[in-house]
């Protein structure tokens, strides 16, 4: 029997379990109570339908699965994407007791949960994340959806997956830029919730660059804890939620005006979050050299923490305004008081936020 760690997620509604470990893609055991025998469609990309399509599809025994295999990589998280996921569910007849799998990273994880959410006003998905970023963040928590040219994940639903099946090892076939990017993630619990989880990443970068197996289950496990947390207090972002979208607004903009296709979600948000840190200072919120050692820790594990100057803060103001996360008034940031600990803002100028801005492009200015 594999080990693994379970984790649950209690809602109001549909309360789920995540599972977590080693080579447990592809065991028997992992699908006996999230599957019974109904249709299933098993949704993936090119790049990792390849590596585990084949080894998932046979933990699944007899039971009637198909596929539908999606272009790769953020400009294709779509309608036009969407609506193939459809299409194909159609053709094969699914009925309101299907259930889609989303094996990928949180693009894959995204769309199919949107579709599942749309198909029949919904049907059940189950999450299968691959990459660092899908299983510490975008796989649990029922977020869905797709991006629109205005806008990142401008069209969605919640819709709460039935289970997350967590296989660590699969990240060993990860590139390794997407590797880190999904460590801003990471390091984002420790910022906004978890100062004991930050010092933590502190004192074990080299283990965490080099993937160390224990270090990686404890990483996942601690981040899906924290998440899970909060998204049973919160789980329509109605109120504490929101602050898992710390650095987010200034990453959601950032990959918005570079067209999705310069940076990877993670290393947009590790920019972001030095912004909304240096942002916090500005305003008073929190003690100098919060943003300094935030931007250190996310540098050590190799991510970008300047913005270029080719990308102007005026087109990044404007983008943000149209987030999802906006409220009339004003832009509603994450904001922290404390390493550790967030506060939901929306008093912040304009001004003060082009200086945040600013303030991350030349890594010789002070944060």
């Amino acid at each position: 029997m594999t080990e693994r760690l379970t984790v649950p997620v209690e809602l109001e509604r549909g309360s789920y379990r995540v599972d977590i470990g080693t080579a447990i893609l592809d065991d028997p055991q992992s699908w006996g109570s999230v599957l019974g025998d109904e249709t299933v469609l098993l949704v993936s990309n090119d790049t990792v339908a390849p590596l585990y399509a084949d080894r998932l599809e046979s933990a699944l025994g007899e039971r009637d699965v198909h596929r539908h295999i999606i272009p790769d990589g953020e400009p294709h998280k779509n309608v036009s994407t969407w609506s193939g996921i459809i299409d194909r569910l159609i053709e094969i007849r699914a009925r309101r007791d299907a259930t889609l799998i989303a094996l990928g990273g949180g693009v894959v994880g995204d769309i199919c949960g949107f579709a599942a959410a749309s198909y029949m006003r919904g049907i059940r998905f189950v999450q299968v994340p691959t990459t660092l970023l899908a299983q510490v963040d975008a796989s649990v928590g029922g977020k869905t959806g797709i991006n629109h040219t205005a806008g990142k994940n401008l069209i969605g639903a919640f819709h709460q997956p039935a289970a997350v099946i967590i296989d660590t090892a699969t990240l060993d076939t990860l590139p390794r830029r997407e590797y880190l990017a999904g460590l801003a993630e990471v390091v984002k619990y420790g910022a906004i919730m978890d100062a004991e989880f930050l010092d933590r990443i502190e004192s074990m970068i080299d283990a965490v660059t080099a993937r160390d197996p224990e270090v990686l289950r404890e990483l996942v496990a601690r981040s899906v804890r924290n998440k899970a947390k909060v998204v049973s207090a919160d789980e329509r972002e109605g109120g504490i939620r929101a602050i898992l979208n710390f650095g987010h607004t200034f990453g959601h903009a950032i990959e918005s005006v570079t067209g999705y296709a310069r940076y990877l979600h993670g290393e947009a948000v590790a920019i972001g979050m030095v912004m909304a840190a240096s942002l916090s200072e500005r305003r008073g919120l929190c003690e100098a050299g919060t943003a300094a050692r935030l931007e250190r820790l996310l540098a050590a594990l190799g991510l970008t923490t300047t913005l270029p100057d080719d990308i102007a803060t005026a087109p990044l103001i404007e983008t943000m305004g149209l987030d999802k996360k906006a409220v009339a008034g004003g832009l509603r940031l994450v904001l922290l008081t404390s390493t550790g600990e967030a506060v939901i803002d929306q008093d912040s100028s304009e001004t003060e936020i082009a200086a945040a801005i600013d303030a991350c492009r030349d890594p010789s200015r002070a944060i």
